[in-house]
């Protein structure tokens, strides 16, 4: 399965540790979506990543191929089913060509919440292994 990755999995070494079975593909966009930080994580101490529809937005991500048994370890990190839910979305690649993939999305309407540091350390870390930024 492709798995389209937008915020601290883009990072290569903790994708890595959490599903040792996945391969970094290719820099990816999602169209008509943003990235927003919602909810409280005791683990991180703020709000975590999430996307939300909007008209002419984009996000910047990448995608894995992942194993069956890479997808029940991504479940379980984020919560899935009840804190996040997997979604089916086209992305495109970097020939604009379109991509079936499958991310995660925050379950129910949350409050934006400003990310940890240290999260967004890991965020950050993920755009520059991707050369995002």
């Amino acid at each position: 399965m492709y798995y389209f990755a937008y915020a601290s999995n883009l990072n290569r070494k903790q994708m890595g540790e959490r599903c040792p079975d996945s391969k970094p593909m290719f820099f990816a966009t999602l169209p008509n979506y943003e990235l927003v930080f919602a909810g409280w994580s005791r683990q991180w101490r703020g709000g975590t990543a999430t996307i939300k529809l909007f008209k002419g937005e984009i996000i910047r991500g990448a995608i894995y191929e992942v194993s069956e048994r890479d997808v029940r370890r991504l479940d379980k990190q984020e919560g899935c089913p009840g804190n996040y839910g997997r979604l089916k979305v086209t992305v495109f690649d970097e020939d604009g060509s379109p991509v079936e993939a499958e991310t995660y999305i925050k379950s129910g309407q949350l409050e934006e919440a400003p990310p940890a540091r240290e999260y967004l350390a890991i965020i950050q870390q993920g755009y520059r292994d991707w050369r995002i930024i």
